[in-house]
């Protein structure tokens, strides 16, 4: 008996050390995330799951890459060269809407904060005041993807604006430099770039000028969802842990946000996540981080109004709930 007893006692304890090599190797599992843009309080929500431990509470470890453009973004993971990534919903629908085997798991943005921004001195008081004007406009960037349904939405014919492509990062300083009489933007990052420069502004959001459309998201392949359902169950709950950890502590936030990217600028950073406040909630939400289906329907609907997705495209193409945490795991929009 005794001998029956040490030798199951053994293989307990041999059980147990697999598990624990287990459990460890599961904790060590590597996750790229790709980014939309470069690092600033946009991100600060994923930055404070990496470092306040939310990822590796789940077994992930994270690692957080900058990205230049939503439309560059979801390009990477459409033609395979990143499996998970972040993105402006617009960008991703339309290449889903190409055949490209992806889907929106998680939506951060509720609203899309694209703007056109204006130096006051130009006196352009409406989106009519844009014609015969030169607007920067972003290269690779959703702003440029969305831009036909603004000017629609508004009564104005690509035609009727000058146009000018340039590199993202040269946009504020053509508009302080009178290169270009607007800028194609957004309240999160040139807005606020612009301002802690002095600048005043003039502000048209596409949201609040007939262009309220599902946005910024989390996003994965078919083929790394259906390879890694629990996985990606995990990184959603904890990247959700860390928005509202950000949206509760943006102090905290963008101190974790400087602790992984040691570049950042976190007076800007700390601008911008204060700035983008009202897209958690927005668009009829009801929790952080969930787009309603009906805010997809709305959003499908006035995207085809441009030809920039396909009419009678079913919404559900796009996106899916099933990667989201229970409800009652969520933070519910007041």
């Amino acid at each position: 008996m005794m001998k029956f007893s040490k030798r199951f006692a053994l293989q307990m304890i041999a059980s147990v050390a697999v598990s624990a090599a287990a459990l460890s190797a599961h904790a060590q599992t590597p996750l790229t995330f790709q980014l939309n843009w470069t690092a600033g309080g946009a991100n600060a929500g994923f930055a404070a799951a990496v470092a306040e431990g939310f990822y590796k509470a789940v077994g992930l470890d994270v690692k957080l890459v900058e990205g230049n453009g939503s439309g560059n973004t979801a390009q990477l993971v459409a033609n395979g060269r990143s499996d998970i990534a972040y993105a402006d919903a617009v960008a991703i629908s339309q290449l889903v809407a190409k055949g490209a085997p992806m889907k929106v798991i998680s939506t951060v943005y509720q609203s899309n904060p694209n703007a056109v921004l204006a130096l006051k001195k130009m006196n352009i008081k409406s989106p009519k005041d844009l014609i015969g004007k030169k607007v920067g406009v972003p290269a690779g960037s959703s702003q440029t993807t969305m831009l036909p349904l603004f000017l629609k939405a508004n009564g104005l014919k690509e035609t009727e604006v000058n146009l000018i492509n340039m590199p993202p990062t040269s946009m504020v300083a053509s508009l302080l430099q009178g290169q270009v009489d607007a800028i194609l933007g957004s309240i999160d990052a040139y807005q606020i770039q612009l301002e802690a420069q002095g600048a005043t502004l003039d502000v048209y959001r596409f949201a609040d000028y007939g262009v309220p459309t599902v946005s910024t998201s989390i996003f994965a392949s078919n083929a790394y969802l259906a390879a890694n359902k629990d996985l990606v169950k995990r990184f959603v709950e904890a990247s959700l842990k860390g928005w509202v950890f950000a949206i509760d502590n943006p102090e905290r936030a963008v101190r974790a946000l400087k602790t992984v990217f040691p570049n950042v600028n976190d007076k800007l950073a700390a601008s911008e996540l204060a700035a983008i406040g009202p897209l958690f909630c927005s668009g009829g939400a009801k929790f952080i981080g969930k787009a309603e289906d009906a805010l997809w329907a709305r959003s499908q609907d006035l995207l085809a109004e441009v030809k920039l997705l396909p009419a009678g495209q079913d919404p559900k193409a796009y996106y899916t709930h099933e990667f989201l945490p229970a409800p009652q795991s969520m933070r519910a929009c007041k």
